[in-house]
């Protein structure tokens, strides 16, 4: 049988929604209807680790972009993608195409046009500008700090590949984008 040399990078909640915030997913355990228009068209997937679950556990509140912009928790997505660059690198070096890298629009990680954003900080219980606080939260322009990494990387290794991204609040409205994609 002869092999499909197409692969996708894509963000780890598409496969596997339960490592996303709870209460943020719009579909079970897995996004079925992207994942089947990657089989129709007999494309290899590589699921990008979820740094959020990594480095925070399951039990995590949301966050914004401005909590994960530190330099601890960009080297720690750094060491976690080492692994799926050097895949992708290898592929690319045997004839395979990359087609790309599927992010989440609003996440503070894997936004790729659009991430979360706010000025969140201090104890929740006793804070007595929660609700200011919480008001500052807004979508911004811009990507998350897992993607910044990811495209930061790729391209110091010679990969220039397209990013794009599912909408987080409307997943469904994205397949038409994905289509074109792909």
């Amino acid at each position: 049988m002869k092999r499909n040399k197409k692969i996708i990078l894509i963000c780890h909640c598409i496969i596997n929604s339960n490592s996303k915030v709870e209460g943020l997913s719009q579909y079970g355990g897995i996004f079925k209807e992207f994942v089947n228009l990657i089989a129709e068209k007999d494309i290899g997937i590589i699921q990008l680790p979820c740094p959020e679950m990594i480095v925070y556990g399951i039990k995590r509140w949301g966050h914004v972009k401005e909590q994960f912009d530190t330099l601890f928790y960009r080297e720690q997505c750094r060491e976690m993608l080492r692994p799926i660059v050097q895949q992708t690198k290898s592929y690319i070096d045997a004839g395979y195409e990359i087609l790309g890298v599927v992010g989440i629009d609003g996440s503070p990680s894997c936004g790729v046009n659009h991430t979360c954003s706010g000025e969140f900080r201090g104890e929740i219980s006793n804070n007595d500008e929660l609700e200011s606080i919480l008001e500052t939260l807004k979508e911004v322009k811009g990507s998350g700090v897992f993607m910044e990494e990811l495209k930061n990387y790729l391209e110091e290794v010679g990969i220039k590949i397209p990013f794009t991204a599912i909408n987080e609040n409307d997943v469904y409205s994205s397949l038409d984008k994905i289509v074109e994609f792909i």
